[in-house]
């Protein structure tokens, strides 16, 4: 998680909750929330938690005996996390999703939103993910589909790909890249869970304009720190992938289809 692409630090946090969080971030946390259906009593474990985005959902829908802990990676995302989460019944943490500091059989669910992509061992991942779940407990996890069905982020890659002569930025590709169902299923049959519900969620992006969206798509994101090493004009990348977005689903507002796919699964009885 040293990678470039996972380095959500400076003022990424709060331009990604601010331009990207309704815009995208919003729709399928509360899609993921409501499938959140705990079968056993415990502890819920957010992986990758970000903002806080999807943190804010379940915390409103859990039962008053449930503790939820939501954990990142990115010491940032969690401060900013925390700045935005007043209530009680959280507790937070940066643990490493493929290497989660919990005893076995914590938790009674593990969920995660569009986070698993930027975990280099997918593999310890799901492992993990199982290891600390009950019996039966619930794995529920979203990540996006492909660029063929989420315009808004193949015209990030490709535009701002166009800003540099030699090596563009690859970090489009990734949370773009982990969506192949045959893939998820495998990893999820070899790590320990069985009643596998996959499904294509096609859902709205809705901004105020094309020009704050794509505020959040440069500033946003990791794609920002390859832009200022390399010396290029930021506002200029920005106002170039509004003007493409802005063609693709409007100015003012902008509208487009975006598509996650969204995964139930049950941990095994051991």
């Amino acid at each position: 998680m040293g990678d470039v692409n996972a380095r959500f630090q400076g003022s990424i946090p709060e331009l990604y909750d601010r331009h990207l969080g309704p815009v995208i971030f919003e729709p399928y946390a509360a899609d993921l929330a409501r499938r959140v259906d705990l079968q056993a009593p415990g502890s819920l474990l957010e992986i990758a938690c970000g903002t806080g985005i999807l943190t804010e959902r379940l915390r409103s829908q859990l039962p008053s005996g449930v503790t939820l802990v939501a954990t990142d990676l990115n010491q940032p995302m969690i401060d900013h996390a925390r700045s935005r989460e007043k209530a009680n019944r959280i507790e937070w943490g940066p643990p490493d999703a493929a290497a989660l500091p919990f005893p076995d059989l914590a938790f009674a669910g593990v969920v995660c939103q569009f986070g698993l992509m930027f975990v280099p061992d997918k593999e310890a991942a799901f492992r993990e993910a199982r290891r600390v779940l009950v019996d039966r407990g619930l794995f529920a996890f979203n990540v996006w589909d492909g660029f063929a069905h989420n315009s808004f982020g193949r015209i990030a890659h490709e535009v701002i790909g166009g800003f540099f002569r030699t090596d563009p930025p690859n970090f489009y590709q990734v949370p773009f890249g982990f969506n192949d169902p045959a893939l998820l299923r495998r990893l999820l049959a070899a790590n320990g869970f069985v009643d596998v519900s996959l499904e294509h969620v096609t859902l709205e992006a809705r901004s105020a304009s094309a020009r704050s969206f794509a505020v959040g798509l440069v500033r946003g994101n990791p794609v920002i720190i390859p832009i200022v090493e390399r010396g290029l004009d930021a506002e200029g990348v920005i106002d170039a992938v509004a003007a493409v977005l802005a063609r693709a689903g409007g100015d003012s507002p902008f509208r487009a289809p975006m598509q996650a796919v969204v995964v139930t699964a049950r941990a095994t009885a051991r």
